[in-house]
């Protein structure tokens, strides 16, 4: 892309809100919808074909990494933000001093998670409640997820650098490569080579690196407008301050609602193991209606950010107004389609009975509370 190209399309982010919350917010739902595919995937292989105890496995394992998804995310909203601000008042050195830190941040953050993931995860993992002969499927995949998070960490703050720059249809490609590569490695590492469970999380630890690594050489070879220099970077409290200040209070949302799951967990564990294998299904697809919406949020925050860089808060608020009834329009449709196909839904992801009539009674009551939560995400 030209640098007059690169000009052109922030010029439009700023001026035209209206068609940029389009143009920027279909790749980036398309996008996460891809996301939450990568854990469907799993969640179909395990759950079909190995069984409900290595799904209740998974099922324990979730709250855990969407702990580190949402504290990510959540960051990285922030570093999104605090560079869509600097590009909006041309503060290009800035704004690419913002995407250095983030790197940095990932880092610390990075070596956060494996030293707790590995020293504490089997005490994650049990204060659910977890059975015995659950906690070794949950075990198998968890360590291995835990090695390869970093390259989820780090895939995150790319996109979001990406993001705060108006860059979406990239990210939204890279994520679905490494989708597609992911249902491809599952059934290979699952049955050819029979690992089972610690399969699943193989395969998707190389999808994402692949994706991490697409993204990384796409920012270092001045493809982005956003450089990475760490001969240029240069330490500045100010900008850890924003990236926390915007992106911390995300974080802990998200965080709220993974603590939740740990005690909803506990008390689903009383019912079996079925019970716990349902509700690792349900809660799954409920990232379908979830995730594209955090989505457009980034749309959204990247928009917002760079027309408050640029003094226009009429626009700003207009941005808020357009992405609400289009989180409220998308949430509703889905929210329908799993209240009406909540059963063969279901049976595409287990085989048992029980665990069917579970997941699918969670999907019917569970798919009123959709519209709100997407317009209550995007507003905060």
């Amino acid at each position: 892309m030209s640098q007059v190209q690169k000009q052109s399309r922030l010029s439009e982010f700023i001026t035209n809100p209206k068609r940029a919350m389009w143009k920027l917010s279909i790749p980036m739902m398309l996008g996460m919808m891809v996301q939450a595919i990568y854990m469907l995937v799993d969640t179909a292989f395990i759950g079909k074909w190995v069984g409900g105890t290595a799904l209740a496995g998974l099922g324990y394992v979730f709250p855990i990494m969407f702990i580190i998804f949402g504290l990510t995310f959540g960051l990285g909203s922030g570093v999104t933000t605090v560079i869509a601000q600097y590009i909006g008042r041309n503060e290009k050195r800035k704004a690419d001093n913002a995407a250095e830190h983030s790197v940095l941040l990932g880092i610390i953050l990075c070596i956060v998670v494996l030293v707790l993931g590995y020293s504490q995860g089997d005490h994650f993992i049990s204060i659910q409640g977890a059975k015995p002969e659950v906690i070794g499927d949950a075990l198998n995949y968890f360590h291995i997820m835990i090695g390869g998070s970093c390259f989820m960490i780090f895939s995150i703050f790319f996109r979001s650098i990406l993001s705060g720059e108006g860059e979406a249809m990239f990210p939204m490609k890279v994520m679905a490569i490494g989708t597609v590569l992911n249902i491809i490695l599952d059934p290979i590492f699952i049955f050819v080579l029979n690992l089972g469970v610690p399969g699943a999380a193989i395969a998707t630890i190389i999808s994402r690196m692949v994706a991490g690594i697409v993204v990384l050489v796409y920012l270092f070879k001045e493809k982005a407008i956003i450089r990475i220099s760490i001969k240029y970077f240069k330490y500045q409290f100010n900008i850890v301050k924003e990236l926390f200040k915007i992106g911390f209070p995300s974080s802990i949302s998200q965080i709220i609602t993974a603590l939740s799951m740990f005690i909803l967990l506990t008390i689903v564990t009383k019912f079996g193991v079925e019970a716990v294998a349902a509700y690792g299904i349900a809660f799954r697809l409920d990232s379908v209606a979830i995730m594209p919406v955090i989505g457009m949020m980034t749309a959204v925050m990247t928009i917002v950010g760079q027309n408050i860089g640029a003094g226009n808060l009429k626009r700003a608020y207009k941005t808020v107004f357009i992405s609400s009834k289009i989180a409220v329009g998308y949430t509703l449709i889905i929210g329908l389609l799993l209240l009406i196909f909540s059963v063969p839904i279901s049976r595409l992801f287990n085989r048992e009975l029980l665990v069917i009539s579970y997941a699918s009674k969670y999907l019917i009551i569970n798919a009123f509370a959709f519209m709100f939560t997407g317009v209550t995400m995007i507003i905060m």
